[in-house]
Parts: C-alpha cells; structure tokens; sequence
C-alpha cells in the first residue's frame, strides 16, 4: 500500500457538486492499494498513521500526533499513485489492485485507522471527486507499507 500524507488545516471531497466529507485540521491521506496487499500492510499503514508526530509542539518541533492536536482524517482511495509512466506518455496501472479488492483493503485501513482512536472521514470509492485542501507547512509525507516495491 502507498499513502500520500499531507498535514492540513483544513480538506475536503466533493462529488457531483456535493460536499461528501470534510475535516479540520489533521491528514489528508491519499491511499493506493496494490494487487499483492493484505490486511496485514493495511494494519501497519494506519498504525504508522496514527502514530506520526508531524504537528509542531510549543517549541515548533513536529512532536504531536493526531490525538495530541485532536485531529482527523480525510482518507481517499487513489490508484493512480501505482501509475507506473517509465515508458510512453500514458501510464500503466496494472500494479494498482482491481477495484473489489481495493475497496475491501480501503475501508478495512478506515476501520483499523478508526480502531487506533482516530476519526476519520472518507472519500467516494471509484467517483470523480474533487479534492480541496489547505496544505498546511507544507507538510507531505510518502509512505509504503511494508512489502511493496
């Protein structure tokens, strides 16, 4: 799995016009699941999460985590962060999980994030969305569980 973290003061999606999920401050996380991932790289993905300390402390040290600052995230499936453009113009997405799998693994980091006590809120798996968001730092962060290239 890969997630594009971004620190936020504010995201949201909207679908159709339609506002479908906002946050506060907190993580907007863009989420790619790939063809070989389990449940046990989602597992890993949403402790790791969960746990990083990207939010500066009175000092202006990133050493607060989510609960620290009370925040949440904003949690949306992406395939194409396994677009692979080495070769030609368009890219390939034959890494990226088919669509019933990715959903499966989508919604189960959801829960687990949920299960390390962070509130999250969720994108419209296979919509056209439109993602707003205040990048605040800019923060970003690119994570890959363990066992993906």
């Amino acid at each position: 799995m890969r997630a594009l973290v971004q620190r936020v003061s504010r995201a949201s999606v909207h679908v159709e016009g339609n506002e479908a999920a906002c946050i506060g401050r907190g993580y907007l996380v863009l989420l790619g699941v790939a063809r070989d991932d389990c449940e046990t790289q989602a597992a890993w993905l949403a402790r790791k999460i969960a746990g990083l300390r990207l939010f500066e402390d009175d000092a202006g040290k990133m050493n607060l985590a989510l609960a620290d600052i009370e925040g949440s995230v904003l949690a949306v499936s992406q395939f194409t962060l396994y677009g692979d453009a080495r070769k030609g113009r368009r890219p390939s997405f034959t890494r990226a999980a088919p669509p019933e799998e990715a959903k499966e693994l989508y919604d189960s980091f959801c829960r687990l994030l949920m299960a390390e006590g962070v509130p999250v809120e969720k994108g419209v798996f296979q919509a056209h969305m439109e993602v707003s968001l205040v990048n605040d730092g800019p923060v970003t962060l690119w994570l890959e569980s363990e066992g993906t290239a």
